[in-house]
């Protein structure tokens, strides 16, 4: 039984209807001395959020009573930091990037080898929780360019109001660019968990276009973050809070 009175235990709650797979991918996480709960379903997994904490959902994209794609994007318009893996069979790329675009921190096509799924976990669970910054008049806004980000909903604020709302991995990088602008980030800082491999790694790279993309959606917002070849990134921007 898990002992849930150790601070250090992370919880993982796996989603799927398959009780095979869903059983399959608990035994496997057992190893990994976790807080393990599972769910057949959406309200199963609502209320298993709701009775205590979660750190990360394994998620099965088609459950029987709802998509998990609108659960994503539920859990991210509520401001919540839970990271999520999606677990599929769809494949395309379009599925692939609407799961990352409503709020998933990662993503797996069925079938899966359970070691890559153990690393990923291992992985999203091995970042520092990165909260808001938190400047001494604590401040709820970061406006820089055209835009404001919601430090307590983790969402953009666009010029007109629209909302745009940000996975994990994109609050937690512009997190970064926010509490150090005009100043040029290496890589590796930019992400941490992946120091050693930073030098390699195309992750960093492709969450900085989607975060870009996300920011050329204002005017003015396209030139943000710029690519200083050979030494990281930079939010080209002031930074001022409200």
């Amino acid at each position: 039984m898990a002992d849930l009175s150790d601070p250090r235990r992370n919880s993982v709650i796996v989603v799927d209807d398959d009780a095979d797979i869903r059983g399959l991918i608990v035994d496997q996480l057992r190893q990994e001395n976790y807080d393990l709960l599972s769910a057949s379903n959406l309200a199963e997994l609502r209320q298993a959020l709701r009775d205590q904490p979660v750190d990360l959902i394994v998620l099965d994209l088609n459950l029987p009573d709802g998509d998990g794609l609108s659960l994503c994007r539920e859990l991210r318009a509520e401001g919540s930091g839970i990271q999520i893996i999606m677990v599929t069979a769809r494949g395309s790329a379009i599925d692939r990037v609407l799961g990352l675009e409503l709020g998933a921190d990662d993503y797996l096509t069925k079938p899966f080898e359970p070691r890559e799924l153990l690393v990923r976990i291992r992985n999203l669970l091995r970042r520092p929780r990165v909260e808001a910054p938190a400047p001494a008049d604590q401040s709820r806004y970061a406006v820089f360019g055209p835009w404001r980000l919601d430090l307590l909903q983790r969402r953009l604020i666009a010029p007109d109001d629209r909302l745009v709302m940000l996975s994990s991995a994109e609050f937690r990088l512009l997190s970064r660019f926010i509490e150090e602008p005009n100043v040029v980030l290496a890589r590796e800082t930019l992400l941490p968990e992946r120091r050693a491999t930073a030098a390699f790694d195309r992750t960093i790279d492709l969450q900085v276009s989607r975060l870009r993309q996300k920011l050329a959606g204002a005017t003015g917002g396209a030139d943000l973050i710029l690519t200083v070849r050979g030494e990281g990134y930079v939010l080209a921007s002031p930074v001022r809070y409200e």
